[in-house]
């Protein structure tokens, strides 16, 4: 089973003399390997030969290697290679299975869980792993009030914490509430351990949010994961290397992970990362984007790459216009009184809905390796899709008429929207810079919104300013960005409930703002309180409805998966419900010779 934790400068020549053709290019110790624990975990996967290499690319600087704080996939492409969970997830299967733990038990009322920590487990500094670690990850960083971690809101039922006590050093007990339906998923294999003796100094100081932070020095961040941080340069490269304390050996005992390096080197842009795996430098591209598809299909007929197909996404794109009714602390209201006062009109986002080509957006962006979409899940999640979410087709207008029903349409001749107070209707749209087909699907989006008669404003971002702007600033008007999807409701909370980090319309709100936000908090807290699968997509298909009217995020395409990998790589395990389609399970990545 493998770890899963749950919504990219470089020369080219240096690249091409780091990348993986099997040379061992670790440092002195790499192939040094301690005690294992016991029992270790044997993992299902083909035995390889140790050694080498392993090139990706990304094209954000991480933010920070804190897997509590992080919050966006710059971050995580880094640290879910650093650090484990006390159980495994499968995401093809979507099972959990042995983790740090070795063996779990629940209680006849469902309530009370026993978790059986592997003897032997050490940090990659060499100290051991303990239940004490567990508590202090879930009691001190967790539930702090001060640290307020993304992951918070699917570890609680009805707002209460679950209580976690520690038994013995190997073993720790957890009590929830009431019954939590995807506990195992949420807790055993969603929850990263943390190393309390590195980090409960910085709990106590009030410092946790800037611990593990991109400006440490790699040798003192700790993590249990297949691999640690050996180098960081900004705006050139993460250099990991083994961790020769990792906890799983494959069916002949040979310790994972094969690979002595991996080496994520930072490129300008989506299209450098295309040109480094096309011209051989990098080992895996794990998203392929859909007008590189014809491309890439050439590349394989030489035999040194392999394009492969995961298939229909789980993560949708999405337009968010900003609801957030508070102020700063100077008092300035964060978004325009004017402009708010429509974006908080849920006719005004239904009509931006059925303003919106999505089929043009298709055609012209994703070569049509793409499918429309109108709701929070996709088809892809095939155990929680809803069928009957609202549709928008393209319909502009069905949107100038419930414009006009809110007072905004256009008068006295004008070619643009005002609404009654005479107000022009135009406002920023923003989505990050180095992704193209973002950019591209913003100007169709313009396109399709200026034909109405509305002034849109385009400005890409920087990647980590704008999500600088979404979570710190609330500094924005309308973004384009998309979210990943889960397998389990419950990993949405964060999302879903109006109190969460990344209800991105309206984040950490204290009480809820809409009659239909408060209804989800209610059925969100619902479905993971019963066992039973039907009564849990009840309640989940009521909250993809609610979604789909009020249109708080209006989806546009949902994309068909591609990657690639070179073929001298070995235990390829492609994915369509993991973002990194083909790496993975980078510990048990190899290379053929």
């Amino acid at each position: 089973m493998k770890n899963f934790i749950c919504i990219f400068v470089i020369s080219a020549a240096a690249i091409f003399c780091l990348s993986g053709c099997g040379k061992n290019s670790a440092t002195k110790d790499a192939r040094v390997n301690y005690p294992l624990p016991d029992p270790p975990l044997v993992d299902d996967c083909n035995p390889g030969i140790p050694g080498g290499r392993l090139v990706l690319s990304t094209f954000v600087d991480p933010k920070t290697f804190n897997p509590i704080t992080g919050n966006e996939q710059s971050s995580w492409d880094i640290y879910r290679l650093v650090f484990s969970p006390l159980l495994g997830s499968d995401p093809n299967t979507q099972e959990v299975g042995p983790g740090l733990a070795d063996w779990w038990t629940n209680s006849p009322d469902s309530k009370t869980w026993m978790f059986h920590l592997r003897k032997n487990l050490h940090w990659s500094d060499g100290q051991p792993i303990t239940a004490d670690d567990v508590v202090f990850t879930m009691n001190d960083v967790i539930y702090s009030t001060n640290i307020n971690p993304v992951s918070a809101d699917a570890l609680r039922v009805d707002g209460k914490d679950f209580t976690v006590t520690k038994i013995d050093d190997q073993t720790i007990q957890v009590v929830t509430p009431e019954i939590y339906a995807p506990f195992l998923d949420a807790f055993g294999a969603g929850v990263v351990i943390m190393p309390k003796h590195i980090l409960e100094k910085y709990v106590k100081e009030g410092s946790f949010n800037s611990a593990y932070g991109i400006n440490w020095k790699p040798q003192d961040i700790v993590g249990s994961g297949p691999f640690v941080i050996q180098e960081y340069k900004p705006a050139q490269y993460v250099l990991l290397a083994r961790n020769p304390y990792f906890f799983e050996v494959d069916s002949n005992g040979q310790r994972l992970p094969y690979l002595d390096n991996v080496f994520y080197s930072i490129a300008p842009d989506a299209n450098a990362m295309t040109l480094r795996m096309l011209h051989g430098e990098n080992d895996i591209d794990d998203i392929v984007v859909a007008d590189e598809y014809d491309t890439f299909k050439a590349a394989e007929a030489d035999g040194k790459i392999k394009l492969l197909e995961p298939g229909p996404g789980a993560d949708d794109g999405f337009i968010m216009f900003n609801q957030n009714t508070n102020v700063d602390k100077n008092g300035r209201p964060f978004v325009d009184p004017k402009k708010l006062k429509w974006f908080r009109e849920t006719k005004f986002r239904q009509a931006i809905a059925f303003a919106i080509d999505r089929d043009a957006i298709i055609k012209t962006v994703f070569s049509g390796r793409s499918e429309p979409e109108y709701g929070f899940v996709t088809r892809g999640n095939k155990k929680w899709f809803n069928p009957n979410t609202p549709k928008y087709p393209h319909d502009p207008a069905k949107a100038l008429e419930l414009l006009k029903e809110i007072g905004i349409e256009k008068r006295n001749g004008d070619d643009f929207l005002t609404d009654a107070d005479g107000n022009k209707i135009e406002f920023v749209l923003n989505t990050n810079t180095g992704n193209g087909m973002r950019q591209k699907t913003c100007l169709l989006v313009a396109s399709d919104l200026q034909k109405l008669g509305m002034h849109v404003i385009f400005q890409p971002l920087e990647f980590n300013t704008l999500i600088d702007k979404l979570d710190n600033s609330y500094n924005f008007e309308c973004v384009l960005l998309s979210q990943g999807g889960s397998p389990d409701p419950a990993f949405q909370m964060n999302i879903l409930k109006s109190s969460g980090f990344t209800h991105e319309w309206f984040p950490r709100q204290t009480h809820p703002s809409t009659d239909w936000e408060a209804r989800i908090d209610q059925l969100m807290d619902s479905q993971v309180k019963t066992l039973d699968y039907n009564e849990r997509k009840k309640y989940f298909d009521e909250v993809q409805e609610i979604l789909g009217e009020q249109q708080p995020e209006i989806y546009t395409i949902v994309p068909v998966y591609y990657a690639a990998a070179k073929t001298s790589i070995g235990n390829i395990k492609v994915t369509a419900m993991d973002i990194d389609h083909a790496s993975w399970n980078a510990e048990e990545l190899y290379f053929k010779k």
